[in-house]
């Protein structure tokens, strides 16, 4: 029986021009070295995502394997390597779904010492449990392949990912910075406007313009109360606050009357926005009304995606106590979950994640700050009849992209929760043969 089985899963190796670049390689590399290395009895499966073949656009079939093949050789060099010694699993995801779809994928990888199973899940036995592994993208509504094995039954992400993930990869290097390629590590898809209009303003905006605007932006909140005091005034209500504000910024000479200036800029800009604002709500109120209507805008569908794999997980764990360990991917946010009767880990990704950071002053556009989360799961059986889940995170450090601008006006990134390094999980019922049956078959 295998000791020790390694997860990863969402690298997303391969795409279009700029998509091609892999930011991780050397990392991966060493951890694949290190595996070659191991005296274990170990698998490594990749769950989903190995590869970005939805990113390709300019070649079909097999000759995105080649493409792949050929642009990495190193990789699939240390893949042929590290399969001889220990058992490589590849599931498909939703990005390489075509792995499903074509049995010739099958022999090809083959070569490399990587077995593909062309299957929505599989599962593993690791001591008197059974791990439970699948990508995930199937109980995402976006992702979900309605026929899972056929060519032509592609879901709304893959246009998606055609019309605007492979067209950044094609465009990305025409920016000012090198940044539309990042829109993989844009997490929920929902948050892709803002950070679209982040990078405009912060850094494909002309920079005259955006220093003119920004002192605007900067000081909105204060004329956001400044226009309450001039109401106030203006009504004859109260002019006590536009009084004392005249009279501090008096203490300040010309500096003064130059921000009195931009306040009543502010002003009438703040004025005219209200004026817009109005009729806008009322649109938007109403755009919003008739898409639930037809059942396009599900507030419920908005929670987290998190929820979704831990209810499954649950249900699982209920209806097969079995099982011990739910391991899935294609979120990109890593977590190792303790639920009644198990463990449910996310893989995460190894791609570049982005932490977006609201602006400490007036209306800026909030800040991304690019980090990466590269991790390993392994999962084993303990002395004691348990399963271990250790959680091993890949040192690397933060690609220290943003401007000094933007770090002037954020606060510095707060660090998510620590995911704890090992979870010991007890199955409350040993396998039953049919269960550990399978679990063996898919050993082999």
């Amino acid at each position: 029986m295998t000791d020790a089985y390694y997860f990863i899963s969402d690298l997303h190796i391969g795409g279009d021009e700029q998509l091609g670049k892999v930011d991780f390689l050397d990392e991966l590399l060493t951890f694949l070295r290190t595996l070659e290395a191991t005296d274990e009895d170990a698998e490594l499966i990749i769950n989903g995502d190995a590869f970005g073949l939805w990113e390709f656009t300019d070649v079909d079939g097999l000759d995105k394997l080649d493409a792949l093949v050929e642009r990495y050789p190193e990789l699939f060099d240390q893949f042929e390597a590290t399969g001889a010694r220990i058992p490589i699993t590849l599931i498909p995801g939703n990005h390489d779904y075509e792995l499903a779809a074509y049995p010739e994928y099958v022999d090809r990888l083959a070569e490399f010492n990587l077995t593909l199973r062309q299957e929505v899940s599989i599962t593993r036995r690791v001591g008197d449990a059974v791990v439970y592994v699948e990508h995930g993208m199937q109980r995402d509504p976006n992702n979900r392949i309605p026929d899972f094995g056929n060519p032509y039954a592609n879901p709304p992400g893959y246009f998606v990912n055609r019309q605007v993930t492979s067209r950044a990869g094609r465009l990305s290097e025409r920016g000012k910075f090198n940044w539309l390629k990042d829109v993989q590590a844009v997490t929920p898809m929902t948050q892709i406007p803002a950070w679209m209009l982040s990078n405009y303003f912060y850094r494909e905006m002309s920079p005259w313009l955006r220093y003119v605007s920004a002192p605007f932006l900067l000081l909105f909140n204060v004329g956001f109360l400044y226009v309450l005091a001039f109401a106030l005034d203006a009504a004859g209500l109260w002019s006590l606050p536009m009084d004392l504000i005249e009279r501090f910024l008096g203490l300040f000479g010309p500096v003064g009357a130059l921000v009195d200036l931009l306040l009543t800029a502010n002003l009438a800009v703040t004025l005219l926005l209200l004026l817009v604002a109005i009729p806008l709500f009322v649109f938007a109120r109403d755009v919003r009304k008739t898409l639930r209507r037809f059942g396009i805008d599900r507030p419920e569908e908005r929670e987290s995606s998190a929820d979704t794999y831990l209810e499954a997980a649950s249900e699982l764990f209920a209806s097969d106590p079995t099982v011990a360990v739910f391991v899935y991917g294609h979120t990109h946010r890593p977590a190792v979950t303790e639920l009644e009767g198990g463990v449910v880990v996310n893989t995460g990704t190894w791609l570049k994640r982005l932490r977006r950071v609201e602006s400490a002053f007036g209306v800026l556009p909030p800040v991304f700050y690019s980090w990466y989360q590269l991790n390993y799961v392994r999962v084993s059986a303990t002395d004691d009849g348990g399963v271990a889940v250790d959680y091993e995170l890949v040192e690397k450090s933060a690609p220290n992209e943003e401007t000094w601008f933007q770090r002037l006006v954020t606060s510095t990134p707060k660090r998510g929760a620590a995911i704890p390094s090992r979870t010991v999980v007890r199955p409350t019922t040993e396998a039953s043969e049919s269960v550990v049956a399978e679990a063996d078959a898919s050993d082999r």
